[in-house]
């Protein structure tokens, strides 16, 4: 039976004609394999995995193979993006009981979903000796299989929650930075060693950190003033990281966006599959590089990364696609790798020389074929321009890798933002128009009542509900709508979703679950409060009510904030790269965060230069409200009015603010100035 055709996952679709009988996730697939008496299968990955795909190919297309997982079990195939909150607790249990994870993970569970034996990928041989002996055992050995189902479960639910600790401070921030220092790769830029990952909640924390102000004792801390010579060092890793991942193969160097990790430690080769979350996230740090630096390169590749994303990722509804493959004719890479050859047989024999010493073209990936790097900017403008649009235009004939078009509202979450700042900041009013369809595209679609649905594919919303991540990288994006546009709508709207973070997915002791209170019961009830891929459900929840509180003056926005990023204290000394997203949540915390209410219409010229020079300022999650006069929807506004007939700009923090100003010039002496407490 064919159950996975009208699924909305393009994974599960890509399944749908498998001899193998698959179940999607739910209720049907549980009582089927009570009435049968056999255990559950559950195969997990997603549409972009390499891997996946090599196991499908060999297993799960394989009549013989087929039939025994036919015979033996029942088959549930689930997308991890879909739903994460099952991926979770699986790879909870695949961590535990083999010490490393990955996708495909394949897990073998009681009809109650107890797994009892989990790995990864297996070849087809492996894999058919395991369906063998795991069948057998289940026969054979009923008991101890049970128990050990038991016993797994029962050490799970037993695991304590990560500890928490007191609001970090700058001392714990400046440790946080010469914890990652102690990582970092002083060469080659990043963190560790192959494979490498890009590493955004970090950049974005370093970034706040080099942008912040000196913290005075008394300000927002007992302590004395902290060293900046941590300041330098913050630059230090953010600018080379920033450089050598732009410069590398990870970076399409003609099409512009990022893949989604280097298989080396030098940024060459990367694992080829391209993922919205990464760019969404990069585009944002690049952006804010540049506004921190002035960076060149900053600027290029947030504007390339942007135009990639609308020209790649782009749904006809206004949305986002989730992903690219790594794969494209069954090969990984083939797209993106050239030959010398081939770029002779494009360009020409004088261009084509010229192309493969720029782009180091010396059979850096498989079969003679290398991944384009650009590891200097060319002195010719024009002619890399010709010879960029030349191997463009010839790639363009190429079969190209597989999209996974389904909308996530948590990572379109992070476009919004993406697209919103960058489009504020290089005055590219398409990219804030793009970010507001998205928007408009979540709101309407993906909100039931007011609960917010994770996925849609082709203006259909899926059945799943929202996570964590979900409500709170949205409320995130919304926020940094409304501060580009002042559209009261998407205050309004990240408000309502983080009533629902505060009411159904706090853990009662300053935490948060990544599931809601009326979730779906899995054997656990996920909660990971460290970053992986992407921000943590609580540490983005964090960051969003950081923002709302500072909007709004709301105590209980700012304390729960505050109480969530107690974690990060804890994570700070040796483990900073894992509360990235948390480390610059808790930079703004520090830092006030810095509030600007900007008072005028927003067709007057002297409106837009002030709006313009207060989403330029660096400081650490400076929040901004835009407001016509007697504007009362958002509380940072109200009671302030015009100054003299003129437009005005409040700095505030914690509400207490300045004299307001009424120039650019005086704004930007305000902001430099680094703090709202009024003389």
């Amino acid at each position: 039976m064919n159950r996975l055709k009208d699924a909305t996952s393009p994974y599960l679709r890509q399944h749908a004609d498998n001899p193998v009988d698959w179940f999607a996730w739910g209720d049907e697939a549980f009582e089927e394999a009570r009435r049968r008496d056999v255990p559950l299968l559950i195969s997990v990955g997603y549409s972009a995995c390499h891997w996946c795909h090599v196991m499908a190919h060999e297993s799960f297309e394989d009549g013989g193979t087929a039939a025994m997982m036919n015979e033996r079990f029942v088959n549930v195939k689930v997308d991890r993006e879909e739903r994460p909150d099952v991926d979770a607790v699986y790879m909870a249990a695949t961590q535990a009981m083999t010490g490393q994870g990955g996708w495909p993970m394949t897990v073998f569970a009681t009809p109650e979903g107890h797994p009892f034996y989990t790995g990864t990928y297996f070849p087809r041989e492996q894999f058919q000796r395991l369906l063998t002996g795991v069948s057998n055992a289940w026969t054979g050995d009923r008991a101890a299989v049970l128990e050990q189902g038991s016993k797994i479960v029962e050490a799970l639910n037993e695991r304590s929650a990560l500890p928490s600790g007191p609001l970090p401070t700058p001392s714990t921030l400046a440790r946080a930075v010469h914890g990652l220092a102690e990582s970092f790769d002083q060469v080659r830029g990043g963190f560790g060693g192959a494979p490498k990952f890009p590493p955004s909640m970090a950049l974005e924390f370093l970034l706040r950190y080099r942008g912040a102000p000196v913290i005075e004792s008394g300000q927002t801390s007992p302590e004395p003033k902290e060293p900046r010579a941590t300041a330098s060092a913050a630059r230090l890793m953010a600018d080379r990281t920033l450089e050598a991942m732009a410069r590398g193969g990870i970076y399409d160097q003609l099409a512009g966006g990022f893949a989604r990790y280097s298989v080396d430690a030098g940024w060459v080769v990367p694992h080829f599959e391209k993922m919205l979350y990464d760019n969404a996230l990069l585009l944002r740090v690049y952006a804010h590089w540049w506004r921190s630096t002035g960076s060149v390169l900053g600027r290029r590749i947030a504007l390339e990364t942007a135009d990639w994303l609308l020209a790649e990722m782009r749904t006809p509804e206004g949305g986002f696609a989730s992903a690219l493959d790594a794969d494209s004719e069954g090969v990984e890479g083939k797209f993106y790798a050239w030959t010398p050859e081939e770029l002779h047989k494009v360009l020409g024999e004088e261009d084509g020389a010229w192309a493969v010493d720029l782009f180091e073209v010396t059979g850096t990936f498989e079969h003679g074929t290398s991944v384009l790097q650009l590891l200097s900017d060319p002195e010719d403008a024009e002619r890399f321009a010709r010879v960029r649009s030349a191997l463009l235009a010839a790639r363009a004939h190429r079969v190209r890798p597989g999209r996974d078009d389904k909308v996530v509202a948590a990572w379109n979450g992070l476009v919004i933002a993406a697209l919103a700042e960058t489009g504020a900041l290089f005055d590219r009013p398409d990219l804030v128009e793009a970010a507001r369809a998205v928007a408009v595209l979540l709101d309407e679609l993906h909100m039931d009542g007011d609960r917010l649905l994770r996925t849609s594919r082709d203006g259909r919303a899926g059945d799943n509900a929202g996570v964590l991540e979900d409500y709170a990288d949205l409320a995130e994006g919304l926020l940094a709508l409304y501060g580009v546009t002042g559209e009261v709508r998407w205050f309004h709207r990240a408000g309502a979703l983080l009533e629902n973070v505060l009411d159904r997915f706090s853990d009662g002791s300053g935490g948060f679950f990544d599931t809601a209170d009326d979730a779906e019961r899995l054997f656990q009830r996920p909660q990971d409060p460290t970053d992986n891929a992407t921000p943590s459900g609580q540490f983005a929840a964090a960051g969003a009510l950081l923002s709302y509180a500072a909007l709004t003056g709301s105590a209980r926005h700012r304390e729960a904030a505050e109480a969530a990023l107690g974690t990060v204290t804890v994570l700070a000394d040796k483990h900073a790269r894992f509360a990235g997203w948390g480390l610059a949540a808790a930079q703004a915390a520090v830092s006030g965060p810095i509030e600007v209410a900007i008072v005028g219409s927003p067709d007057d010229p002297a409106t837009a230069a002030l709006h313009r020079t207060a989403l330029l300022s660096s400081l650490p999650g400076l929040v901004v409200a835009l407001g016509e006069p007697g504007s009362e929807e958002i509380p940072l506004l109200s009671g302030r009015g015009l100054v003299g007939g003129q437009p005005a700009a409040y700095v505030c923090r914690r509400f207490v603010c300045k004299l307001p100003v009424t120039t650019p010039a005086g704004l930007l002496a305000e902001l430099e100035n680094g703090n709202g407490d009024d003389d």
